[in-house]
C-alpha cells in the first residue's frame, strides 16, 4: 500500500462520508469529471453507454465495503483536499450487449460550502491498478 494512502478509518466514519457523497448525488450537486485530463472517464462512459440515470444509480449503490483509501489531493492549490476512493463491483453491458462484472474505480472530492456540499467524481472508470479494500 502506498504511504500516501490512508486507511485509518472506522466503518462508521466511512458511512458518514459516503452519506455526504450520496446526498450530493441525490440533490444533483455532483459532477463527473469529463475533460481532456479525464479521457479514461469519457471512454468508460461511452464503452458501457452509461447515461446520466445509470451514472447516478452506480454512485448511489456504492457501499462502505467498497472503500479502499483516502489520499491528499496533490494538485497545486488543492493540497488541503482529501480524496476518497471506492471500487464497487457492478454488472454493466458492453457495446455488444454482453453483461460484464466490472470493478469501477471511483475517486471523490467533497467540496464543503455553507450553501451546501458538492461532490466532484474525479475518477469514474474501470479499475486499472491493484487496490486493497479496507473492510473486506
Amino acid at each position: 500500500m502506498d504511504e500516501h494512502y490512508n486507511q485509518n478509518y472506522t466503518k462508521d466514519q466511512i458511512e458518514v462520508i459516503l452519506n455526504e457523497i450520496k446526498e450530493c448525488v441525490l440533490l444533483n450537486r455532483f459532477t463527473i469529471s469529463i475533460n481532456d485530463k479525464r479521457k479514461e472517464n469519457i471512454d468508460f462512459i461511452k464503452e458501457y453507454n452509461i447515461r446520466d440515470n445509470k451514472q447516478k444509480s452506480i454512485l448511489l449503490n456504492i457501499k462502505a465495503d467498497d472503500f479502499c483509501h483516502s489520499l491528499k489531493n496533490d494538485h497545486k492549490g488543492y493540497e488541503d483536499e482529501i480524496l476518497y476512493v471506492f471500487v464497487p463491483q457492478m454488472e454493466l453491458y458492453n457495446a455488444d450487449g454482453e453483461a460484464e462484472m466490472i470493478d469501477i474505480y471511483t475517486k471523490f472530492n467533497i467540496i464543503k460550502s455553507p450553501k451546501g456540499n458538492t461532490t466532484i467524481v474525479i475518477s469514474f472508470h474501470k479499475r486499472n491498478k491493484p487496490i486493497d479494500y479496507l473492510f473486506r
